[in-house]
């Protein structure tokens, strides 16, 4: 019988269930759950108070049948396709469990400090130790690690493995990750179902998730069509202004001002059109597209100042794009004119240079899918090089060279080095909510996105991600949080912003003078008080 908890979540879900939604949710049979696995047919779990392995029906959580644990304090398990194997974190020890009829059949110490998760990989078992904050693959024969990596955060608490990858649940972050064990990294992550998850399994279909705080097993869709999910709005208003003040004492004369004007992506919504103070001159196209509002003044004077202004009201997400690495597209399914235009060189990126094209082959070797291709550059940049803001925007090889830049900087060489593995790249600029929702922003930011057939284009901030934690560098590859109103799309060397984002001018000036320009945002709440 389906719980009336899983009538009302299936109710609300309905067809819109995305990845890491609850599918499907029931009790466990006591109130202490802590491992989980699956032979495919059934759920087992365990529970800390009893002391007791449970067969479930997996729809129902229904108990088929029951076992004495084989310990006093078993965290977690993991079927190997004929038996359980049962993680004793009191003895440190690793029972291989006949469930059918109630006997330990192997005993292995376990290497790790403060173990909790476990799973099986068809060939070894998989263990996460929370005080070295490690993932350990383990022989099946003596407990011997064959390999470790750094885990996506600090309190793995449940393993899988579906197959192909291992999912971690953490009780402390509230996510479950998804890593691939060969390049040992995050590939994606979304929020448990509750507040303390623990036991992980896999069924073929759907992952399970049983949370020690909750007393609840959860069905989590992991396979759906739709790959980007959108949360955390927040609705807010932007004045952006472009001072230009001339100190003289000679005149400045066909002076242009260039605003980028937003339009409606994923991450963001616009309420209405941006208005302007004063009304532009005109609006215009570059070559990548990118409509920029266009004032033109003939002459400023020594004392007079130009100062156009873009209101805009928008709402602004944080977004996620759940993509799995095979289920993108070969480079042959890009189409010919997005590799025509975002597969050029140019001179911030230097594609041709030599140091480019050996950090290339070194890098990539014979990898041919175009999801990691970009992820392995990606990473690349996270082992090579580090943030600093130095002033002026280098070009991608002396930047790769230094092994330091700004976030344009990174984009730069991630660019360059994406473009010439064929990947097609280009960068966007946005103004930013910095820190509480009235703010001023006059520093932006800049990032990249990546075109991945089957998917589209894919953000990438090389800067934002060049951090420590697995965890942090996954966000930052397929994620944006809701700080952000994109403004800009370019490939570079745009006609009217050149290299910059979110506005830039030109002029002529007769005799000697001195300008002052300056650019920033200003952020408010909008909406009912209620949003604010």
């Amino acid at each position: 019988i389906v719980s009336i908890v899983s009538l009302l979540i299936l109710m609300s879900a309905g067809l819109s269930a995305e990845i890491g939604d609850i599918i499907n949710s029931n009790p466990t049979p006591g109130q202490f759950p802590t491992g989980l696995t699956s032979d495919g047919k059934y759920l087992y779990t365990v529970d800390r108070q009893t002391d007791t392995l449970y067969r479930l029906d997996k729809k129902s959580a229904e108990i088929i049948s029951s076992m004495p644990a084989p310990g006093y304090n078993i965290s977690d398990l993991a079927y190997d396709g004929q038996n359980i194997w049962c993680l004793d974190i009191e003895e440190n020890l690793i029972y291989l469990y006949d469930f059918e009829n109630g006997i330990s059949l192997r005993t292995l110490w376990c290497p790790a400090e403060k173990p909790r998760g476990l799973t099986f990989d068809g060939e070894y078992l998989w263990v996460s130790d929370i005080r070295s904050d490690k993932l350990m693959q383990i022989s099946t024969e003596d407990g011997t690690t064959i390999e470790e990596f750094t885990a996506p955060s600090g309190n793995v608490e449940g393993l899988t493995f579906d197959g192909q990858y291992l999912w971690a649940s953490d009780r402390y972050t509230d996510k479950i990750y998804l890593i691939d064990p060969q390049r040992q990294v995050v590939i994606f992550y979304f929020d448990a179902p509750a507040p303390y998850a623990r036991g992980l399994a896999f069924d073929g279909t759907y992952l399970y998730n049983c949370d020690y705080q909750a007393d609840s097993i959860y069905a989590v869709k992991i396979i759906d069509t739709e790959i980007l999910s959108r949360s955390d709005e927040k609705h807010q208003e932007l004045i952006y202004t472009e001072q230009v003040r001339n100190y003289g004492p000679g005149d400045l004369v066909d002076l242009e001002i260039y605003m980028a004007v937003p339009s409606r992506r994923d991450n963001q919504d616009l309420i209405g059109q941006p208005q302007f103070i004063p009304e532009p001159t005109e609006f215009r196209n570059d070559q990548w597209g990118q409509k920029v509002a266009v004032w033109h003044y003939d002459r400023l004077v020594a004392g007079d100042m130009a100062e156009p202004t873009m209101l805009a009201e928008c709402k602004l997400y944080a977004v996620r794009y759940f993509v799995y690495p095979e289920d993108v597209g070969s480079l042959d399914d890009i189409p010919d004119d997005i590799k025509d235009k975002y597969l050029v060189d140019d001179t911030k990126f230097g594609m041709s240079n030599e140091y480019m094209q050996n950090t290339l082959d070194k890098i990539l070797g014979d990898e041919e899918n175009p999801y990691w291709i970009a992820r392995d550059i990606y990473q690349y940049l996270m082992e090579n090089m580090y943030y600093e803001l130095a002033g002026g925007w280098n070009i991608a090889p002396t930047v790769l060279k230094r092994g330091s830049g700004s976030c344009s900087e990174y984009s730069f060489v991630y660019i360059s080095l994406c473009r010439g593995a064929g990947i097609p790249a280009r960068y966007v600029g946005s103004v930013v909510v910095r820190g509480d929702d009235a703010s001023t922003d006059d520093v932006f930011h800049r990032w990249v996105e990546v075109y991945l057939p089957n998917v589209g284009w894919f953000p990438v901030d090389p800067s934002g991600g060049d951090q420590a934690s697995p965890e942090k560098q996954a966000a930052y590859f397929g994620g944006l949080s809701n700080r952000f109103l994109i403004t800009t799309e370019s490939g570079g060397g745009s006609e009217y912003l050149e290299w910059g984002y979110n506005s830039s001018l030109k002029y002529k000036f007769k005799g000697k003078v001195k300008v002052h320009n300056e650019h920033f945002g200003e952020w408010s709440p909008a909406g009912s008080p209620e949003e604010k």
